[in-house]
């Protein structure tokens, strides 16, 4: 019987994103082919502390414990995570029986920290095989701003926004208002730049509410970008590869309440009833292709590895496409998009966390064809 590759999920982290990264660990324990891997679990606590196996599987739900390898309860020591002097990689589990190293990582946290290139360059420094996206991409497709210029510069279109700092917004307001009024208009929406999950998202309709998104929004980054209001569909397209990356057929987030005007983070991660995520999205031919197109577009334009979610917005009135987002580590619990998307193309989750730990493989292999030294 062919060895069982230990796949390290690490969760949690310091981040507004930290619970929806529980579930999303405890969807890929639970999916995860246990016959070809073995998971071991590693969380980051809010507080920034790497905790051992057996201390990260107490963070997850009482019905997963019994999927976990035996030796994952006896690794308590704590975590070296640049490996020890005789290289046994990324991760040394002093207390756990086994002794064996880590063959790849899967990360699964959202948000700053995580998501944004941090872990990502420890993972490269560590020279260990990692699911998703590497730093640059990842940093990119963390910072809304600077994701939207290299969507411009890909040809991509995009709504009006503007962005400013924390520190403009603290020392003169009423320059910030005076801006984001004249520029974009009211109503508009108000987001950290770096984080998802609509987590710190809000809108604007006058300039009080204005005001009270922006201190929201200020609690969870030093950067806030601000948007334009679009009466839209919301159409999400799943991507998937390295250098010859595949799209999905897209998904469609149905509201059926109107007062809940945009998807908060109540309205994703609960069962409001407010809103379903259907896949296919109904809509023409012609238009699931060009959404496909510019998916694959903008995951390129980023330089992009593994796994994306491209968020898109059809206007209702003129039918334009036009691009709002990419997450390079989008959410994989069981009401997220990406895994359903995939799933109604073909590629249940099961064998998609499977592509992706290979293609995890295959990026790492081609990296080490790079010479690092004259």
């Amino acid at each position: 019987m062919p060895k069982k590759l230990r796949v390290g999920v690490i969760f949690g982290g310091r981040s507004g994103e930290h619970e929806v990264s529980i579930r999303s660990a405890r969807a890929i324990v639970e999916a995860i082919d246990r016959k070809k891997f073995d998971v071991v679990p590693i969380a980051i606590t809010k507080e920034g502390k790497w905790l051992a196996p057996a201390h990260s599987a107490q963070l997850l739900p009482d019905s997963v414990h019994s999927l976990l390898p035996s030796t994952t309860h006896t690794a308590t020591a704590d975590i070296a995570l640049l490996g020890d002097p005789s290289h046994k990689g990324l991760i040394s589990l002093e207390g756990d029986v086994s002794g064996e190293k880590l063959d790849v990582v899967f990360p699964a946290l959202h948000g700053p920290l995580g998501e944004d290139g941090t872990l990502q360059g420890l993972l490269e420094m560590a020279d260990v095989p990692y699911v998703g996206c590497g730093v640059l991409a990842s940093a990119c497709g963390m910072d809304k701003v600077t994701m939207k210029s290299l969507f411009v510069q890909a040809g991509l279109p995009i709504c009006k926004h503007v962005w400013f700092l924390r520190s403009q917004w603290r020392s003169n307001p009423a320059k910030v208002i005076r801006k984001v009024t004249s520029e974009i208009g009211l109503p508009c929406f108000v987001k950290p730049a770096n984080l998802g999950s609509s987590v710190g998202v809000s809108r604007a309709t006058d300039k009080k509410s204005l005001r009270d998104a922006i201190e929201l929004a200020a609690e969870y980054d030093r950067k806030i970008i601000v948007e334009e209001e679009l009466v839209a569909r919301e159409i999400e397209c799943a991507v998937l590869g390295n250098d010859e990356p595949k799209a999905s057929l897209p998904g469609e987030y149905v509201v059926y309440d109107e007062a809940a005007r945009f998807l908060d983070y109540t309205e994703k991660y609960s069962s409001t009833g407010n809103v379903s995520f259907v896949v296919p999205a109904p809509l023409s031919k012609s238009m699931t292709t060009k959404i496909q197109r510019m998916a694959i577009r903008a995951f390129q334009s980023v330089d992009g590895a593994g796994l994306a979610r491209v968020d898109f917005f059809l206007t209702r009135d003129g039918g334009e496409l036009v691009i709002n987002e990419l997450n390079t580590l989008p959410g994989l619990t069981e009401v997220s998009g990406y895994p359903k998307m995939w799933e109604a193309s073909g590629l249940p989750f099961p064998k998609l966390l499977e592509v992706l730990i290979e293609l995890a493989f295959e990026r790492h292999r081609e990296k080490a064809l790079t010479k690092t030294s004259r």
